[in-house]
């Protein structure tokens, strides 16, 4: 697909940001959408089911995070992403826009190419969301999941079922924060867990599988992919 067959939304109370980001994704041959709030950017998204809403957190009213949980509760938009770009860069603060539903989390300040670079990976995903897919692929790092196959710098990786398990279960939403009690729950479920580190041992292990730059922790909460 073209960059102009996507349609972006772009939610933020400062004119200059909205000014600034929509001229370089129009420069890019994307059709860009702008709202000054959280309660307009909710209302044209109704109306013009965008591929992609940009939210930015700090907004009088309805913030960023109240008008991310509000769209995900539309059927219409279920299948539209939606990213932070925003200068709170705190761990709390991209954990509830996650937990809120958001697909990525972008800290200002970023430079346009590097945005568009984001923008772009993300609506490769929107693309797999429509048609199966059971290849992922991340730069240098590859998932089969049908054949239960990962590849990294073009070398084949023999990881056991719980490493691939919870790879596969970061990669399944980067850049956002997976909680341990979530990670525990969704890998091992009823399984008794020897020892409280399970999880962690098996992170250290992926890590010296495939780098260090993938997986990062987030202090106190749980880990992330970052593709």
């Amino acid at each position: 697909m073209n960059n102009s067959d996507f349609t972006l939304l772009l939610v933020d109370d400062e004119p200059d940001i909205l000014e600034f980001v929509s001229y370089n994704l129009k420069k890019e041959g994307f059709n860009v959408l702008t709202a000054p709030n959280g309660e307009a950017g909710l209302k044209l998204a109704k109306k013009e089911k965008p591929q992609l809403i940009l939210l930015d957190v700090m907004m009088p009213g309805m913030d960023g995070i109240e008008t991310c949980d509000q769209i995900r509760k539309v059927p219409d938009l279920e299948n539209s992403l939606i990213a932070f770009l925003t200068a709170r860069g705190e761990d709390y603060s991209q954990v509830a826009g996650f937990d809120a539903g958001a697909d990525d989390y972008i800290t200002k300040p970023i430079k346009p190419k590097v945005l568009v670079s984001r923008i772009k990976a993300l609506l490769r995903r929107y693309g797999q969301s429509s048609t199966s897919t059971s290849l992922l692929e991340f730069g240098d790092l590859s998932i089969d999941l049908d054949k239960y196959q990962v590849n990294y710098k073009e070398q084949k990786l023999d990881l056991p079922r719980k490493e691939f398990e919870l790879l596969t279960l970061l990669t399944s939403r980067p850049g956002k924060v997976f909680h341990r009690d979530e990670i525990l729950d969704k890998i091992w479920g009823n399984e008794v867990v020897v020892g409280g580190r399970t999880i962690d041992v098996h992170i250290r292990k992926l890590r010296e599988k495939i780098g260090e730059k993938y997986i990062k922790t987030v202090k106190g909460v749980g880990y992330k992919f970052q593709s």
